[in-house]
């Protein structure tokens, strides 16, 4: 079985994967002084609970956007998996699809893999929405290469912007409100949070499908994909398994012989 690792900004998934089945898979809160040894407490009981042994784990992938976190990831994969893990973006380890922009080793690992998992289940072209940290477009071709995207703040960040940037706004949760005109305060802060982003994908789509002039599935994916994919018929598909998808697929393309 596989060790699947997304460390992201906000959250770390864990995932153990047998093919294409995900066996479990457990989220904690990004903290780059965590050390491996507490990783392995939390995970092994994690995975005790759902009755996989971790000596079954025969190889291992990490994708991390927080350098700092790579090297106790990679610690724990050796010492407690005997697995030295692939690591997205490393020199030995290919994608299997063109990276099509100015400055290739910019673009995020998780992005990179969202894009493969998400050619490999939709084929292109696409438009791929992922709902984390940030809010990001990925632009994949008919090819499956790698075309570029688009950058916005996640929708969680910005609720927790207004909060914290303005004295008398609560914090608020991320949920459709039925009425666009808020008669409170905090209705009127869900709606502009969740139908200001339904208007942003509504109008960044339009725009990136204007400007490749081409017919393009669009897919979201992300804790909230779901959400936002009943309210606008921008979106096509949902998979919220896009990322730890791409990475066993990288692994596959990757794996020693």
């Amino acid at each position: 079985m596989l060790l699947v690792v997304d460390f992201g900004n906000t959250n770390v998934v864990f995932a153990v994967c047998e093919g294409s089945d995900i066996k479990g898979s457990w989220r904690c809160a990004s903290d780059t002084k965590r050390t491996a040894d507490e990783y392995a407490v939390w995970l092994t009981q994690l995975m005790s609970l759902e009755g996989i042994d971790p000596s079954a784990i025969t190889g291992a992938i990490v994708a991390t956007v927080v350098p700092q976190a790579l090297f106790n990831i990679e610690t724990l994969c050796k010492r407690y998996f005997k697995a030295t893990p692939l690591v997205v973006g490393a020199d030995n380890v290919t994608l299997g699809f063109e990276v099509l922009i100015d400055r290739p080793a910019q673009v995020g690992a998780d992005r990179l893999a969202t894009a493969v998992a998400a050619y490999k289940k939709f084929n292109g072209p696409l438009i791929v929405i992922d709902f984390g940290t940030a809010t990001t477009f990925e632009v994949v071709d008919e090819a499956g290469n790698y075309r570029g995207g688009v950058i916005a703040p996640g929708i969680n960040l910005s609720a927790e912007a207004l909060h914290m940037a303005s004295a008398q706004l609560p914090r608020i949760d991320i949920r459709r409100t039925e009425e666009i005109v808020g008669k409170t305060t905090t209705s009127a802060m869900r709606s502009g949070i969740f139908w200001g982003y339904i208007g942003m994908i509504e109008g960044l789509v339009t725009r990136i499908k204007a400007e490749c002039d081409v017919a393009m599935t669009v897919v979201a994916t992300g804790g909230l994909a779901p959400l936002f994919a009943e309210s606008t018929n921008m979106i096509d598909k949902t998979d919220s398994n896009l990322t730890i998808c791409g990475l066993v697929e990288i692994y596959e393309r990757n794996k020693p012989s």
